[in-house]
């Protein structure tokens, strides 16, 4: 079971020429986890890992397994999605293999598999780890969008404790009326996250958060734990979004933390 209600989503660090900057990267996780963020997730929701290697991968993986210190004191997350099934199967053995504490599983981009193909690439990732899993429908992104029906055949597998939905939120509503077990609702950024918590999100997937920590966490948390939340913390998280989002969110970011460049087309 995952026990964190917040986690960041970190981005990849790169050298100058796109080469894969491991140390960078760490560096900038030890900073968030100076900053009370008790969850990461590596090759997750920037957008970066169809662009890593199963090598790079792994790079990061065995780098933040190093990091006794982070591994045992927070949740670390990883991403796991390929346009070959073959592939997310590999790795998500080796995922199985390590420490990491829970993975989120997203779909091809652009192939756009039908729900039966989804179900058969999920249950077949699932075969081959015993690790929680998050389940990620991000459809305008990958083209492809999880049916609620869909969903509730997948949560019927133990592993399948949440879903991150970046596409309708007004499915919440209704997975929650027919979902038989207890499940998580992460939101995908911040953007909307008013509205998205009335609607039933329960747990963030944080991009801001890379850059404001603090602000970011203790914001959610009010708004989770129904406390007052005045029109001026309402407006901070208004400020952040409007500030961070106003150019490509990960170029923004990325440059904000100066963690090197995006690789290209991206920030060009």
């Amino acid at each position: 079971m995952l026990l964190e209600d917040v986690h960041v989503a970190v981005p990849t660090a790169f050298y100058e020429d796109e080469t894969l900057h491991v140390d960078a990267t760490m560096t900038h996780i030890n900073y968030l986890a100076n900053n009370g963020i008790q969850s990461v997730l590596l090759c997750g929701s920037t957008g970066e890992q169809h662009s890593l290697t199963i090598h790079e991968k792994q790079l990061l993986l065995n780098a933040i397994q190093k990091e006794s210190h982070l591994r045992d004191h927070m949740e670390i997350l990883f991403g796991l999605s390929s346009i070959r099934q073959t592939e997310a199967v590999q790795f998500a053995k080796l995922l199985d293999q390590s420490t990491i504490a829970g993975i989120l599983l997203g779909y091809p981009p652009y192939i756009r598999p039908t729900q039966k193909e989804a179900i058969a690439y999920t249950e077949a990732i699932l075969s081959a780890t015993s690790k929680p899993v998050i389940l990620y429908n991000n459809p305008g992104r990958t083209g492809f969008d999880l049916s609620i029906e869909t969903i509730l055949t997948l949560s019927e597998h133990e592993q399948v404790i949440g879903i991150k939905e970046a596409g309708n939120p007004e499915k919440i509503p209704e997975l929650m009326q027919q979902l038989t077990k207890h499940f998580f609702f992460y939101a995908g950024g911040e953007q909307n996250l008013y509205s998205k918590v009335e609607l039933g999100f329960n747990r963030l997937s944080s991009i801001s958060a890379n850059v404001y920590p603090k602000e970011i966490k203790a914001l959610f948390i009010q708004l989770t734990t129904l406390k007052p939340i005045s029109s001026t913390d309402l407006d901070k998280l208004d400020t952040i979004v409007d500030e961070l989002y106003a150019e490509s969110l990960l170029v923004n970011v990325k440059k904000r933390l100066s963690m090197g460049p995006c690789r290209a087309p991206i920030g060009q």
